[in-house]
């Protein structure tokens, strides 16, 4: 009878721990890059994901609900959410770069969409680049913990780094910068919005670079086996390409 109640506690004990793993909310965090997140209402922040929009957001909910797990989306500045998710299990941080440095510090979901790393100049600018190389003679602007600016850091050049990326388009018009590096397509909404300046200078693009979901470390294996079958279940139908032809891709 002992070893009987035993077996049935245990079994209890498991299907409990099931359920509540099933049942634990993801907490999701993305930043301000049109047009691959944004809010709906034009703020600087949301707590909401129907308050959220964008390329990656609506990837990122597509997988969600394919995959059936409950969630949270807030879109917060990017070493806001950074920090929550190094802290915190089940929190996660979209889109990312997956690099060497960060390879590590993640459990990876992706890919979901390809970047392009461009510099800018300020429009009517007389500055060419042959190649990156070029640019060292120029102060670049950046913004915090972002992963090109970081790149760029690291590799010796004169970055100018600021923590909110939309002062970058204002600050190369002053002359503060001369080039300012930002995605190719985020690059010209963030100016047009920030700054309303609509004709920004291309001046190079230097490298693509694959963006993922980055989950906290401590977050099940089998939740993140879940949510990439589910990418790749969306993927098939044709949902991304679909997503990414409304966004102009």
């Amino acid at each position: 009878m002992t070893k009987t109640w035993l077996c049935a506690i245990a079994s209890v004990l498991m299907l409990m721990t099931l359920q509540a793993g099933a049942n634990e909310k993801l907490y999701l965090y993305t930043e301000p890059l049109p047009p691959y997140s944004m809010t709906t209402d034009g703020r600087p922040f949301a707590h909401s994901a129907d308050d959220i929009a964008g390329l990656c957001p609506d990837i990122v909910k597509a997988i969600a609900d394919e995959a059936g797990v409950n969630y949270k989306m807030k879109l917060r500045n990017w070493s806001y959410g950074l920090s929550k998710v190094q802290r915190s299990k089940n929190n996660g941080i979209f889109c990312a770069t997956r690099n060497e440095q960060r390879e590590n510090s993640f459990k990876w979901v992706g890919p979901l969409i390809d970047i392009q790393w461009t510099l800018f100049a300020k429009p009517g600018s007389d500055i060419t680049l042959n190649d990156l190389e070029d640019a060292r003679d120029y102060v670049i602007g950046g913004y915090k913990d972002d992963v090109m600016t970081s790149f760029l850091v690291e590799q010796g050049f004169n970055v100018s780094i600021v923590t909110d990326n939309a002062l970058n388009p204002s600050r190369l018009m002053l002359g503060k910068i001369d080039l300012w590096v930002a995605d190719r397509l985020d690059g010209p909404f963030t100016a047009s919005d920030a700054a309303d300046i609509s004709d920004l200078k291309v001046v190079l693009s230097f490298r693509t670079t694959p963006m993922y979901l980055a989950m906290n470390l401590d977050t099940p294996d089998s939740t993140i086996n879940k949510l990439q079958q589910a990418l790749s279940n969306v993927r098939e139908r044709g949902v991304i390409d679909a997503l990414e032809q409304n966004y102009g891709l």
